[in-house]
């Protein structure tokens, strides 16, 4: 836990006095076998056959594009960040969020998979904050974070497409 007086910086801009904070992954590390990639591979391979033989060749570039994607996530892993809660609103790494942006927040807490803290910002195209917690206490999140934002309970589970990504390790 980061002392209440220190200052958090982020990208030049003055975030507050840190209330809270820990050590995250910039996103979730995957460990795929070979397996995994000689299905992928197939499957991908497939997927391209049936799209040029359809004459779809948007989802053709679409196929291709996840491949890249996912093999340049393989070759650079991702980097360890800090995440502060302040009194100013929220920094992942060097991402400054302030809690005016904020609409909401949820934490879904299933251990030992989900224990993930959702950061949702006004705006129909801002996407929402994936913030894994890691060791870190929610009660301990929720409360840094109560007088700032609104907490939205209705969110009881992690979202499919996070749900997806940790399933298939994508």
């Amino acid at each position: 836990m980061a002392d209440k007086k220190e200052k958090k910086e982020a990208a030049g801009i003055d975030a507050g006095a840190s209330i809270i904070s820990w050590e995250t992954w910039e996103y979730p590390p995957v460990e795929r076998s070979r397996r995994w990639y000689v299905i992928a591979s197939i499957l991908g391979l497939g997927l391209l056959l049936y799209s040029l033989v359809t004459g779809n060749f948007v989802f053709a570039v679409i196929v291709i594009m996840f491949a890249v994607i996912t093999l340049m996530r393989d070759i650079r892993k991702p980097d360890r960040v800090e995440i502060h809660i302040t009194t100013g609103g929220v920094v992942f790494g060097h991402d400054y969020y302030p809690y005016q942006d904020v609409r909401d927040f949820s934490i879904i807490y299933n251990p030992p998979d989900v224990k993930t803290l959702y950061v949702a910002f006004h705006g129909a195209l801002a996407p929402t904050l994936t913030v894994p917690l890691e060791d870190m206490n929610p009660n301990d999140v929720r409360k840094a974070l109560l007088p700032y934002a609104f907490e939205n309970l209705n969110r009881e589970r992690e979202y499919l497409t996070d749900m997806l990504s940790r399933l298939y390790k994508l």
